[in-house]
């Protein structure tokens, strides 16, 4: 049976002139209660503004007891990874092991090439940015001596580091990346530990999973301690014209682009509590064995509805 995260909305609150993060917070341990296995919080610097989530997640943290935590999604470029490390050293600490770190590498529109701008990194460079900076973070999680780079090139330079404590979790928490195209398909595979992407539909997630699985027995690994995730965006109503008239306005204003656009980017539910259902239970059937769900609004009533939901499907 697949586990299921909920997005914490962050972003949302930064919109509604609402950045009180008490109410984050009541959010959180009220997923926790209704039996949610992780939590989870985006990021952003200027494109689309919010709380920072390493930060934000530390609170979280100290307010819960099972639940996992995660990022969705981290951009690694945006931070220098001696730093980065540091705080998600700090942060599985506090989490005590129970800290994913999802990652990605940031969609190609103008407000967000102008967030890399005002943060100094070159957009263009940001893919092996984060390949090397998460490299060079998991040898410092080690918690033994660093010399970086390990060969003659490299963008930082570290001379004997030691990260100390390193985090909670031996060798470092988790990373899924995100991303639907096949190279990043291959990186999920090739280097890290899940693959959390938000466009595949169902009937596409398999033959997609099945490329992440094969990357990485073709690096040697074993596909079998990969995750296979899924970002899903939902908003539940009895009447469905409602409920599509209301994802469609929250898509508007949270990425300021079109709907009908960005429904084809990220997969998205409108629609009553039993065909949400269905829509879960095919990701589940089609490989994804952990979803993360995003609430277009109403997050207490999402959450309750969402409950009765999976003991209904037994999970």
């Amino acid at each position: 049976m697949p586990r299921l995260g909920y997005l914490l909305p962050t972003r949302e609150r930064i919109m509604e002139g609402r950045p009180e993060t008490a109410p984050l917070l009541a959010l959180a341990e009220r997923a926790e209660a209704l039996g949610f296995d992780s939590i989870w919080v985006g990021d952003s610097l200027l494109a689309r503004p919010r709380h920072d989530p390493l930060t934000l997640l530390a609170a979280v943290a100290a307010r819960t007891r099972k639940v996992d935590l995660g990022t969705a999604v981290l951009l690694p470029a945006l931070r220098n990874p001696v730093v980065l490390a540091q705080q998600v050293a700090t942060l599985d600490r506090i989490a005590e092991g129970r800290l994913i770190l999802g990652v990605g590498i940031a969609t190609d529109m103008p407000n967000i090439r102008s967030e890399f701008e005002a943060a100094g990194v070159p957009f263009d460079k940001r893919v092996g940015r984060m390949i090397e900076g998460l490299a060079l973070a998991r040898a410092l999680w080690t918690g033994q001596p660093v010399d970086w780079p390990p060969t003659a090139e490299g963008r930082w330079q570290v001379k004997a580091g030691v990260l100390g404590p390193p985090p909670h979790r031996r060798g470092g928490p988790p990373i899924w990346i995100g991303g639907s195209v096949a190279p990043a398909r291959i990186r999920a595979g090739r280097l890290y530990d899940g693959w959390f992407p938000n466009a595949p539909t169902p009937q596409e997630y398999p033959a997609q999973w099945a490329e992440v699985q094969a990357a990485a027995r073709a690096a040697g690994r074993d596909p079998a301690t990969l995750t296979g995730a899924m970002y899903l965006t939902l908003a539940i109503d009895d009447d469905a014209g409602r409920a599509e008239a209301r994802i469609d306005a929250y898509l508007a204003q949270y990425y300021g682009q079109r709907p009908d656009v960005m429904r084809k980017r990220q997969m998205c539910y409108a629609g009553p509590a039993a065909g949400a259902a269905d829509w879960l239970e095919a990701y589940a059937a089609a490989g994804a064995s952990h979803l993360m769900l995003r609430f277009a609004g109403d997050h207490e009533r999402h959450l309750e509805t969402v409950a009765h939901l999976r003991r209904d499907l037994g999970w």
